[in-house]
């Protein structure tokens, strides 16, 4: 029989093969992967990194667009693994994206319980501008939460410059010279301090700070001061104030606020050093490091204005 070659056919199932070769994170790998299929506005973007306030397992990360400076349509979603561990990729989309963390669970670093993020709590990165490729190593916290919540509320909003801005500046403020990839040490990890650079420990010990800070004030869930850190720094001021002048509302039960449920002043600067210098005193700490391997930081939050810059 004679074979009859049909090109027409055969040159769009090589493309259609091809396209399925490069679609990264199709179907359950990954963590979940969830893909928006690509487009003719630009190439695939694939986004990894990790969640920590410790690790957060379970989590649900979703990449929203920026619109004239607002978050705007939802462009993919992943899980975390236990290792707060997170992969997504989407397609035909540039410009600055929002990570939105919500839902999951970790292990407090100044209890050692395992907490859940309460229902009205996030954490949130803004990356300033992507087109295509990979982008790697993306660290969610509570530091770059703070930024995020900061870039949004400037003028003009989550502009490419406003993002870069409130990034480098809560950097800054934290002694860590890029908070979207500087992986946070974890000073519940027996000797963990041997291995990490400074910015390291500075990021890690200025979350765990925060997390003794919630301890303290008796918080069932120490996600709440996460929300209360991105509230504070709305604003640009860590003063317990957010933008419009407004006081900054504690969630959870509070045992040392005075019977007052609004964020202390000095919660963001010398109340967060202090909290920082019990945690490294305490047995919650066994990263191997003291108090005197943080004094630089917690001198700069101690004398601090409040002023992020």
């Amino acid at each position: 029989m004679k074979r009859v070659s049909r090109p027409g056919i055969v040159l769009p199932l090589m493309l259609l093969f091809a396209s399925l070769l490069v679609l990264p994170g199709c179907g359950g790998g990954d963590g979940g992967v969830t893909t928006v299929p690509e487009s003719d506005a630009g190439g695939i973007v694939s986004i990894s990194g990790t969640a920590v306030k410790g690790p957060v397992n379970g989590g649900t990360v979703t990449a929203y667009a920026v619109n004239n400076g607002a978050m705007g349509a939802r462009l993919a979603s992943a899980s975390t693994d236990p290792q707060g561990n997170f992969t997504m990729s989407f397609g035909g989309y540039s410009g600055p994206v929002v990570l939105s963390m919500s839902g999951g669970s970790y292990t407090d670093e100044a209890t050692g319980s395992t907490m859940t993020m309460a229902a009205n709590d996030v954490m949130t990165a803004v990356l300033p501008s992507i087109s295509s490729g990979a982008v790697t190593g993306i660290q969610i916290t509570p530091v770059t939460s703070m930024a995020q919540a900061m870039a949004g509320n400037m003028a003009g909003g989550m502009t490419t410059a406003n993002v870069t801005t409130a990034n480098m500046a809560m950097g800054n403020y934290f002694m860590v010279k890029d908070i979207l990839t500087t992986p946070p040490m974890n000073p519940s990890i027996a000797g963990a301090g041997a291995g990490a650079s400074q910015d390291m420990r500075n990021y890690g010990v200025a979350i765990a700070g925060m997390m003794q800070y919630a301890k303290q004030l008796g918080m069932p869930s120490s996600s709440g001061m996460v929300t209360a850190m991105m509230n504070d720094a709305t604003d640009g001021v860590m003063n317990g104030m957010m933008t419009g002048g407004k006081p900054v509302a504690m969630g959870g039960g509070m045992s040392m606020m005075g019977g007052g449920t609004m964020m202390q002043g000095n919660a963001g600067t010398s109340g967060l050093a202090n909290a920082m210098s019990v945690f490294m005193s305490s047995g919650m700490n066994r990263s191997g490091l003291t108090a005197a391997d943080m004094q630089a930081l917690m001198n700069q939050l101690s004398s601090s204005s409040g002023a992020i810059r």
